[in-house]
């Protein structure tokens, strides 16, 4: 029988993090433990999560904001669970839609334990979505599963290969620790990253679409440049892995695809905001491509984890 640890990153939860807990333990193939890694600052309180405490089978482990970072402390969590065969990441706003979630996961890395990595699940749109987002979530997570390695071969190393998304994610333990696991320090796209690692040591990344999370996000166009700022800045310090993906061809084609969608709805006036956002995702990237050459003030301008600068990266 195998052993699953679930583990949610949370930063000021909200009720969302007990439903998905709630939901968890009520899925088919319940998860052995429930991690939450929980961001704490000068205003945190412990009554944010003071309902978990006494919860069988949750435990809750606090980083200060200080030493929290993307890989490192997903990397912590996984470290501490050396008693699970599996280990499945959500973050704090991904609600499992049915009690299947899990059962999927694991049967596909059971596929093939000594290839399948990790898993990653699919999302769907909420209540709230605008239009543009929601599509972007069916580009990005269609109806039909692949294979990361077939699809670089497929596409000649095309960015799909290696797409992958911690808000859901089951990675199979034992070859996490044999690929090398999460970057130690990761602004962002520490998903990705590892893909990248894990298809070069011929290892898989699978996408599961039985598996599906509820989750999307109404961003600005200033929250838009900030992310795609932060992966711009992924991308050169990881350049030595996904220097080999490349990613505008699918870039262009989601921005291609969505506004035939819009012109199908007859939703012309939808077409600004996709350009606008467009341009301000292109600029992103290309200054956090370049961020070393650009001053503090800028780069603290752009970011959109301004704590990733604050840390010792020598």
């Amino acid at each position: 029988m195998c052993k699953i640890t679930a583990v949610i990153l949370a930063y000021r939860p909200d009720e969302r993090v007990k439903m998905i807990v709630s939901r968890l333990k009520a899925q088919t193939v319940i998860p052995d433990k429930i991690l939450i890694m929980h961001t704490v600052d000068e205003e945190t309180s412990d009554t944010e999560l003071g309902w978990a405490y006494d919860m069988e089978n949750v435990a809750v482990e606090k980083v200060k904001k200080a030493e929290f970072d993307h890989g490192g402390t997903r990397d912590k969590a996984v470290q501490m669970c050396e008693d699970s065969d599996y280990v499945l990441f959500m973050t704090q706003d991904a609600i499992p839609k049915n009690r299947k979630l899990t059962e999927y996961l694991v049967e596909t890395l059971k596929a093939d334990t000594g290839t399948n990595a990790v898993a990653y699940a699919r999302q769907e749109p909420d209540k709230g979505c605008n239009i543009i987002e929601r599509y972007t979530r069916s580009f990005n997570y269609p109806d039909e599963p692949h294979s990361g390695l077939e699809l670089a071969a497929e596409t000649n190393n095309g960015i799909k290969a290696i797409f992958c998304s911690d808000v859901c994610a089951m990675y199979n333990r034992r070859l996490y620790n044999e690929i090398g696991g999460f970057p130690g320090k990761a602004i962002f796209n520490e998903d990705m990253v590892f893909a990248g690692k894990a298809l070069k040591a011929d290892k898989d990344v699978i996408y599961e679409p039985r598996a599906v999370v509820i989750h999307s996000h109404n961003y600005s166009g200033a929250e838009y440049f900030k992310r795609y700022f932060d992966l711009g800045v992924s991308h050169a310090e990881f350049s030595y892995i996904l220097k080999d993906y490349h990613s505008g061809e699918e870039g262009i084609r989601l921005v291609r695809e969505t506004a035939r969608f819009l012109i199908r709805r007859k939703q012309y006036i939808m077409l600004i905001p996709l350009v606008y956002y467009s341009l301000l995702k292109f600029i992103g990237m290309q200054l956090g491509k370049m961020h070393k050459k650009l001053p503090e003030r800028i780069i603290n301008a752009c970011t959109m984890n301004k704590g990733y600068w604050k840390k010792d990266r020598n």
